[in-house]
């Protein structure tokens, strides 16, 4: 099975080699790094290590999710390169294990699933989920199950799913709703879904871009909130 990896990530120079060094040999076909406007060396260290760069100047991470999608898409149509079978998702601070995304993906290579998420709740190290951060998680997941009946216990970034489907979800925010919209979409949408429990750790190096912030995380959780609402609105009248 094809897969290829999509990493955003912004001033991650700090991180880029242990991630490279730790990412499971022989399970992707191409690492794209969405390199999100950093100023640090992070673009460099990625060519280096053998990795793809796809730039997106615009601030999100879904804009660089998406950036890294466009160019899958752009390569088939230029060079005919295969399209995945799947996408797997991943962060570049190595709070998650990349060991465990080769667990992520059997399920769909067995095609069970649809879409596999890395649930964190459980396994988190100490202090490696904020307390902000949990019930943040907690509420939004109580919003998806209210809006669409499914249950989900995280949010979490690392995740895989299949190609078709992820075409078939037609993704489109481009800030930190992108995770709360593949769920929802995914539950509205009857995708096969299913969580894994993950171990979950402080990252690695670097300051997070959220969690050290509680102004920032409190506006991160605003606009998982009117996702979630918007696409309520939304799911109920592509239905209807």
């Amino acid at each position: 099975m094809i897969v290829d990896l999509v990493i955003p990530a912004r001033n991650e120079a700090e991180n880029i080699p242990a991630l490279f060094a730790e990412l499971p040999q022989n399970t992707f076909r191409r690492i794209i790094v969405a390199d999100n406007g950093s100023t640090d060396a992070t673009p460099d260290l990625v060519r280096q290590q053998g990795g793809i760069v796809v730039s997106e100047t615009s601030m999100g991470y879904g804009s660089a999710c998406l950036a890294a999608l466009d160019w899958i898409a752009d390569d088939h149509a230029k060079r005919r390169s295969p399209l995945p079978d799947a996408v797997a998702f991943f962060d570049a601070d190595l709070s998650d294990d990349p060991a465990w995304l080769p667990r992520l993906i059997e399920p769909i290579e067995e095609g069970q699933q649809d879409l596999v998420l890395g649930s964190r709740t459980r396994h988190a190290q100490p202090g490696a989920l904020d307390p902000h951060q949990r019930f943040g998680t907690a509420l939004a997941c109580f919003l998806a199950r209210l809006t669409t009946g499914k249950r989900y216990r995280d949010l979490g970034p690392m995740r895989v799913i299949r190609w078709p489907s992820l075409l078939a979800l037609d993704m489109k925010d481009r800030t930190w709703g992108w995770t709360i919209e593949m769920q929802v979409k995914a539950a509205t949408r009857r995708l096969r879904t299913i969580e894994i429990d993950v171990p979950y750790r402080k990252r690695r190096a670097g300051r997070s871009k959220i969690t050290g912030s509680l102004w920032i995380s409190a506006r991160v959780g605003v606009r998982i909130i009117s996702t979630i609402a918007a696409l309520w609105y939304s799911e109920r009248k592509r239905t209807q």
